[in-house]
């Protein structure tokens, strides 16, 4: 019998109880981790997909392939450091996410306390982080929705700074625009710690993320926060 990858043993494991799963040692839960978008190239590397790309991130990291077209989304399924996940990005258009991840969560069964999302926020520089473990969406009409669908606002997840929209400019115009200059370098960074601050949730719980992102704030720039 050939070996078989890691990709293949993160497959196989959904399929098989708790004790035979080869990815279930060390990890009690099943999370599912969502990253908020707008799907088609027409919206690839926008502000407002940020989520997307750090779930790409994640994906290219560990291995999992999020290419599975099911609960109107794409979602891959595998194992981040010994922790059974679910990728989702959803492919509803961002103001309907909550209709991909009600049916993701429904299926899996999974509590809401183990979803965390991942989105844009404009309130914060570029790169620059917030993880929260509850709480209102803020004005974001993705996590509006999640809400809405979900009937709670109790799960963690992890904001990714845009930027602020220039004065004079649409807010619909500035979250499909591209990052400039010296914000990609912002952002590749911001990708990385957010991938980070998802991984520390789920191996170490929110308060001791929120520790882990207080050490690194960097005064006067504070690249990282809680709240």
């Amino acid at each position: 019998m050939s070996a078989i990858g890691d990709r293949d043993a993160a497959a196989i494991a959904f399929l098989m109880p708790p004790s035979l799963s080869p990815v279930a040692e060390g990890g009690k839960n099943m999370y599912i981790i969502a990253g908020l978008g707008n799907p088609t190239a027409q919206y690839r590397g926008t502000r407002h997909n940020v989520g997307f790309e750090v779930i790409d991130y994640l994906a290219d990291k560990y291995n999992i392939d999020v290419t599975t077209k099911k609960f109107k989304g794409l979602i891959g399924t595998g194992a981040i450091e010994g922790q059974k996940v679910v990728l989702v990005k959803p492919q509803t258009f961002m103001n309907l996410s909550g209709e991909c991840i009600q049916e993701v969560m429904n299926y899996y069964k999974t509590d809401i306390s183990d979803l965390i999302v991942v989105y844009d926020d404009i309130n914060l520089e570029p790169g620059q982080l917030r993880v929260r473990g509850k709480g209102s969406a803020g004005g974001h009409n993705g996590m509006k929705n999640i809400i809405l669908h979900c009937n709670s606002q109790d799960f963690p997840r992890v904001r990714v700074g845009i930027g602020a929209k220039p004065p004079k400019m649409d807010l619909a115009d500035f979250v499909l625009s591209h990052f400039q200059g010296e914000e990609k370098k912002a952002m590749e960074d911001g990708y990385k710690e957010a991938a980070d601050a998802v991984c520390s949730l789920m191996n170490n719980g929110l308060e001791a993320t929120m520790n882990l992102s207080l050490i690194h704030i960097s005064e006067p720039t504070r690249r990282r926060g809680i709240s």
